[in-house]
C-alpha cells in the first residue's frame, strides 16, 4: 500500500474540520501498522490489535483503522477493504476527580498571588483545557461583554467563553492595566505545575466540575456543550455520569419540589 495514502487521508479529515490531533495520532498508528504489514490482511490486523496490552491504545488502533478504511472507501480505494469488520473495544469509564464548590473555595483562599487567583477563577468560571488556557491573549478578552474568545481549541474551531463577575475582577487585578501580550506566560505545563503547588486539582477536574456545576444551576445541555467545544452531549455524559443522579436529585426539587 501507498503509505502517502495515509498522509492524504489525515489531510481530508483536517480539510473536513475535525481534530488534527486525531489525525496525527490516527496516522501514526497506521504508520505503525504498515511498517509491520505492507498490505495488512484482516487477519493481521486483528493480531496487531490484539499485541497491544492497554485497552485505550487498542481502542484507538482500531479507531484509526476503521476511520482510514471508511475514508478509503468514500474515496474509491480498494484497500481495508475489511474495516468495518474491525472491533472497536470498550473502555470502562471510572469515576473521574470532579472539583467541587468546597475546592474551589478552599484552592482561591490559599492563594497568594493576583496570577494564581485569576487562574483558579478562570478555571472555575470556564472549564478551559490547560493548552486553551496557555494560548490565551489579553486581547482575547472583552471585559466590557463578559467573555472571551478562545481562539485555539481542540477541535481548531473558535468559540465564545463567557466570564463570570469574579473572574473578570480577578483577571483585571492580574492584568493591571496591561493590555497586551500572553494571559498568564505559562506553558501548559507551568499550568500544570502552578496548580500542584497550591495542592489544587488538575485542569480536567476542574473543567469537569465546572460542567457539573452549571448543569446543577439550571444551565442547559446545549450551552455547556457549547462553551465546552462538545460537538455532541457524549461529552457531556462522559464527564458528568458519576454524578448523573445528583444532578436528576437537584434538578427535581428545583422544578418540581420548590
Amino acid at each position: 500500500m501507498d503509505i502517502t495514502m495515509v498522509d492524504e487521508f489525515a489531510l481530508d479529515w483536517q480539510l473536513a474540520g475535525k481534530s488534527k490531533r486525531a489525525a496525527i495520532e490516527y496516522s501514526r498508528y497506521l504508520h505503525q501498522l504498515i511498517g509491520l504489514h505492507s498490505e495488512p490482511t484482516l487477519r493481521q490486523v486483528k493480531s496487531w490489535l490484539n499485541d497491544c496490552k492497554s485497552i485505550p491504545v487498542r481502542r484507538k488502533r482500531a479507531q484509526a483503522i476503521r476511520a482510514f478504511g471508511a475514508w478509503a472507501q468514500s474515496s474509491g480505494c480498494r484497500v481495508f477493504t475489511w474495516w468495518s469488520q474491525i472491533p472497536v473495544p470498550r473502555e470502562c469509564t471510572r469515576p473521574q476527580p470532579t472539583v467541587t464548590v468546597d475546592d474551589y473555595v478552599r484552592v482561591i483562599r490559599s492563594v497568594s498571588n493576583p496570577r494564581d487567583a485569576a487562574l483558579v477563577e478562570l478555571l472555575w468560571s470556564t472549564g478551559l483545557r490547560r493548552g486553551e488556557i496557555a494560548r490565551l491573549e489579553v486581547s482575547d478578552i472583552n471585559f466590557a461583554e463578559g467573555f472571551l474568545i478562545v481562539r485555539n481549541s481542540k477541535t481548531n474551531k473558535p468559540r465564545i467563553v463567557p466570564l463570570s463577575p469574579p473572574a473578570r475582577r480577578a483577571l483585571r487585578r492580574h492584568l493591571a492595566r496591561r493590555t497586551t501580550g500572553n494571559l498568564f506566560g505559562l506553558s501548559s505545563d507551568g499550568i500544570r505545575k502552578c496548580l500542584a503547588r497550591l495542592a489544587a486539582p488538575p485542569a480536567h477536574a476542574w473543567r469537569r466540575g465546572w460542567a457539573v456545576h452549571a448543569l446543577r444551576s439550571g444551565v442547559s445541555e446545549a450551552s455547556v456543550r457549547s462553551v465546552a467545544g462538545w460537538s455532541s452531549g457524549a461529552m457531556v455524559v462522559r464527564y458528568t455520569s458519576a454524578l448523573s443522579g445528583e444532578l436528576a436529585v437537584d434538578e427535581f426539587r428545583r422544578l418540581l419540589f420548590m
